[in-house]
């Protein structure tokens, strides 16, 4: 099957990604306007005809994330209306991922209602990156495809991997991810234990596994205010670890993250392009970007000629 009948459009969340994806696919962007009216209501306008056509819209849901969610759902409503044939939303990162179950009596669980969100404003299916919590897919009725950015960070990681290097999580649930790294690179693992008080608050507990002497690298899903990173390198630097990097997919890197992570002993943290990186995080030199519009690019080719996405990430023993 040709790429005839595929259009590829971008919200405003992050049109350099889609930039990249259009390119791997040599494809145009599809043409749309987006403006807001002065009381803050936003519009949309397809500029091309896409009736009949599979069309994919990339938008993750970063900050300011209820103005990117709310652009995504009328993006959606636009192409419904102009009769697209089938609309994939294609959500880098995936907004409301860390509210996925209640926390405790009388809270929302916003993951799930973004899910009926989304399937409500007519969307086919949905492609993400690295979701903060896997069964976040359970909460769609409608085909989802959890992609892996694990590829593309070890190829940059392994140019640090020494035989004294070991893998590192922050915190248990993370144990699935330094395993694939582990295997990958062929290194040891260790865990962080910590507690989390609040949210945005982590105090570091204890840790489980040597890392005395040893080069780190912590493997994370997202890094927000940068509060558990900071304190996860400072309890390695403690227990004897000669050099600590980070690696993560989703540079959230809100509020004080950029203060804290220049002024951390951390010599380098690794992030993908799923969210574009605000002016004042380019300036920090520690920060490593690896670009990921080549999965999706890729993914998105697959979906259309009906092709196995599983097989992209099959050898990370991760895909499903």
């Amino acid at each position: 099957m040709s790429l005839k009948d595929l259009h590829i459009f971008s919200g405003s969340a992050n049109p350099e990604l889609a930039r990249e994806i259009c390119d791997y696919l040599g494809l145009p962007p599809g043409k749309i306007l987006l403006r807001r009216f002065l009381d803050g209501e936003m519009f949309v306008e397809i500029g091309e005809n896409v009736r009949g056509a599979d069309v994919y819209v990339i938008q993750p849901t970063c900050h300011p994330v209820n103005d990117n969610l709310m652009e995504l759902l009328i993006i959606i409503d636009a192409l419904k209306r102009a009769s697209a044939a089938s609309i994939t939303a294609v959500i880098p990162y995936y907004g409301y991922a860390r509210q996925d179950r209640k926390v405790a009596p009388r809270t929302p669980i916003t993951s799930k209602l973004v899910a009926d969100l989304l399937t409500a404003s007519g969307v086919h299916r949905v492609v993400a990156m690295d979701l903060h919590a896997g069964q976040i897919q359970g909460f769609f009725n409608i085909p989802f495809d959890n992609l892996y950015a694990i590829n593309e960070l070890v190829q940059r990681i392994r140019l640090m991997v020494t035989p004294n290097t070991v893998v590192v999580s922050p915190d248990s649930g993370g144990m699935e991810r330094i395993r694939a790294y582990s295997e990958r690179l062929g290194c040891p693992i260790a865990i962080i234990d910590k507690r989390r008080e609040q949210a945005n608050v982590s105090e570091v507990m204890n840790i489980i596994g040597k890392v005395k002497g040893k080069e780190c690298i912590i493997v994370d899903d997202l890094i927000d205010t940068a509060g558990t990173l900071v304190n996860s390198v400072e309890a390695l630097k403690r227990e004897g670890a000669t050099r600590v990097v980070a690696c993560a997919t989703h540079a959230v890197l809100s509020g004080p993250a950029a203060q804290r992570i220049s002024g951390s002993s951390l010599e380098r943290i690794i992030l993908t392009n799923t969210i574009p990186l605000q002016p004042a995080l380019k300036e920090i030199k520690k920060i490593d970007i690896v670009p990921v519009g080549n999965i999706f690019g890729e993914a998105i080719r697959r979906i259309h000629t009906g092709d196995s996405i599983s097989s992209l990430f099959f050898s990370t023993g991760q895909a499903k």
